[in-house]
């Protein structure tokens, strides 16, 4: 009974303690929930939370329900002697640093009625982590697909601000490293352009530019230039001016650039401008002063001289047909003294009687010991150059045999050329093709097709339509291309039946050296030796043949280099052995539609000799002065035979100055002939 009496008295005096912790655990957790109306706020904004596994041990248990506005909490504690007790309460009255988490497995849509959440103690974290929270609660203006993204993630808005900010960042530099790039890019296109600039020939590529330092080049003519770019500038503004109507302005450029034209003339040089030049050029730049103030615009300008450059292209296209026309037609036409020529020869050697005249030394003319040259031409004085070249520069004439031949037209003044002027030692043979009766339509490929009906039609009655192509045509209808004097090249065997070498000479070529070495060249097997004429890409196979015909592709290769006619050596016996004659018969009857190649003996050649023909050292055999102003001169003068290949040939008008005296210092213009039919130097 006292025991009892006893703690019944204790009991009751733990009672004010027990009183007091309650009261002083309840004043914690009312000053620890001050900041509950933040957290409301963003359960308010976050909706549903997510799922997530339990991190550390909760200090209390949340019972809610969705539709609910605040959520009841209820706080559980034990007294003084062990008795769990508990308190109810508001979400409203807890602090920000408590975090709600979710124990529950499964996604959260599928949870029916009140769940249960976890409140977790995060008070631990600092007060900068504190104050972000807050700041990012505080903010409304998140989108809704960067929240939904991050549900599966603990609610944890310092976190979630860190994540976005540092998303932010990454982007911005995204951004900035890719401008950073493109900066760069263009200050490297820049410094790339700049030094090609550096690398531009002013006197060339500024010809015609306003804005170039002609002080660099001492030799520019300025003012010429000058005045040439006024006058375009000229032009550009009158077209503008009429256009507006305004004909006083027109009328004034108009005047300016005749004025101007007058001044300039003929000149090419600063030294040939009239002295009045200068004068006429400011006088010019005042117009344009003027025009400019009142018709300029960037984009009209820009147009206009466009269409100025337009039509300034169209017509140099037009002159260069017409140019490419006219070219051709003076290459065919014979000139009246060389027409003169054979007409006078002819007659003299009729009315003299020189038809019964034997030629001399036939036994040389047979003989393979020798050194033989074969000549197919129809131009007298060109024939001469090239026997009085060779002979001129020959260790031992007297050992050098010439074989001409030429048709039946010029066979009589051919003759009687070389029987009144002979060359000294040498022996020269001339014959007409007309007698060479094995020659016949039923052997030759060629003249099989100039009897028929359709290469008649093509070269007698079909008519250019327009100029573009009657140049075209009128190229292939050279007499040369119609001519076997051109195709016997391809006979020579035949012709030659006793002869084991011989080098074969255009007429258009000038001997510079003796030619005697080229006898004891090694062909290795080869049948021709000449010099090849491809540099880099050009004048190979590809330039002469279709090699969009499968017979040609099939059969050659497109990178084959080319080689030139006009001084081969032929190696006969050789010949003989390979029947080259029948190769070249069989791709001609091929190329009786033209579709292989057109017309001319070169394309053939190569065919015939593809894989036959030995490179000989270039200084043998320079070609290109016919058609080509700009050889190297050193070349010219180094080498043993300089070919006139093109249409400038050196008795023509249209030859190139400085390349005739090449062949006109063999010519001997002290013959009664040539003085007869006025031919001089």
């Amino acid at each position: 009974m006292e025991a009892a009496s006893r703690n019944l008295l204790s009991f009751i005096s733990m009672l004010p303690t027990c009183f007091i912790l309650v009261i002083f655990s309840f004043t914690i957790v009312d000053a620890e929930i001050s900041n509950s109306k933040t957290i409301g706020r963003g359960l308010k904004a976050y909706g549903q939370l997510p799922d997530r596994k339990e991190l550390a041990t909760p200090s209390s248990a949340l019972f809610f329900d969705d539709n609910e506005k605040d959520i009841d909490i209820i706080a559980t504690y034990s007294d003084a002697s062990g008795t769990i007790r508990t308190s109810r309460v508001k979400m409203k009255d807890l602090s920000a640093s408590w975090v709600l988490e979710n124990p529950i497995s499964g996604e959260p849509g599928k949870q029916k009625g009140s769940q249960v959440f976890k409140l977790k103690d995060s008070y631990q974290a600092s007060r900068r982590s504190e104050e972000n929270v807050e700041h990012f609660i505080d903010d409304h203006h998140w989108q809704e697909d960067e929240i939904q993204n991050r549900r599966k993630a603990s609610w944890s808005p310092v976190k979630f601000k860190r994540q976005m900010l540092r998303q932010k960042r990454w982007d911005l530099r995204t951004v900035d490293l890719i401008r950073q790039n493109k900066e760069a890019d263009k200050q490297m296109e820049a410094t790339s352009a700049i030094e090609d600039l550096k690398n531009m020939d002013p006197v060339v590529n500024g010809k015609y530019s306003i804005w170039r330092r002609d002080f660099e080049n001492p030799n520019s003519d300025s003012t010429l230039k000058l005045m040439r770019d006024q006058i375009i500038m000229a032009k550009a503004y009158a077209n503008i001016a009429k256009s507006r109507n305004q004909i006083d302005l027109y009328s004034s450029l108009l005047r300016h650039v005749g004025d101007s034209l007058r001044v300039i003339g003929d000149a090419n040089s600063d030294s040939e401008l009239h002295p009045s030049s200068l004068d006429q050029a400011k006088a010019m730049g005042r117009a344009l002063s003027f025009a400019k103030d009142r018709l300029y615009d960037c984009h009209i300008v820009a147009r206009k001289l466009r269409a100025m450059l337009q039509s300034a292209e169209d017509n140099v296209d037009s002159l260069k047909k017409r140019s490419a026309f006219l070219i051709q037609l003076a290459a065919k036409t014979v000139p009246k003294p060389l027409h003169c020529l054979p007409l006078q020869l002819a007659a003299d050697y009729y009315f003299h009687g020189y038809q019964s005249k034997k030629d001399l030394n036939i036994e040389k003319l047979e003989d393979p010991s020798l050194y033989h040259y074969a000549i197919f031409s129809d131009n007298v004085l060109a024939t001469s150059v090239v026997v009085n070249s060779t002979v001129l520069h020959a260790n031992e004439p007297e050992k050098h045999v010439f074989h001409i031949v030429t048709d039946k037209l010029n066979f009589a003044a051919m003759r009687m050329w070389f029987i009144l002027n002979a060359p000294e030692k040498a022996t020269v043979q001339v014959e007409n093709i007309d007698d060479f009766k094995w020659l016949n339509s039923s052997y030759c490929s060629v003249l099989r097709q100039l009897e028929s009906a359709r290469v008649k039609e093509y070269y007698f009655k079909n008519h250019p339509s327009s100029l573009s192509v009657g140049s075209d045509n009128l190229k292939y209808r050279n007499p040369k291309y119609l001519s076997m004097l051109n195709h016997l090249r391809f006979y020579l065997p035949e012709v030659y039946p006793k002869l084991h070498k011989i080098l074969f000479l255009d007429d258009d070529i000038v001997v510079q050296k003796d030619l005697t070495p080229l006898w004891d060249v090694d062909l290795n097997g080869m049948v021709n030796g000449a010099v090849e004429t491809c540099k880099g890409s050009f004048h190979r196979f590809d330039k002469y043949l279709n090699f969009s015909n499968p017979k040609i592709s099939e059969n050659f290769d497109s990178n084959a280099c080319g080689w030139a006619f006009g001084m081969n050596i032929f190696d006969l016996k050789e010949w003989r052995n390979r029947n080259i004659t029948q190769i070249y018969h069989y791709w001609q009857d091929r190329n009786e539609d033209r579709t292989l190649w057109k017309l001319g003996t070169l394309p053939p050649g190569l065919i015939t000799f593809y894989n036959l023909t030995y490179p000989l050292d270039r200084k043998w055999h320079v070609l290109g002065l016919g058609y080509d102003p700009a050889l190297n001169q050193t070349e010219i003068v180094n080498a043993a035979v300089v070919h006139y290949n093109g249409n400038y040939k050196p008795w023509l008008d249209l030859a190139v100055a400085k390349y005739k005296s090449y062949w006109s210092k063999y010519v001997r213009f002290d013959n009664y002939y040539l003085k007869l039919c006025n031919l001089s130097e």
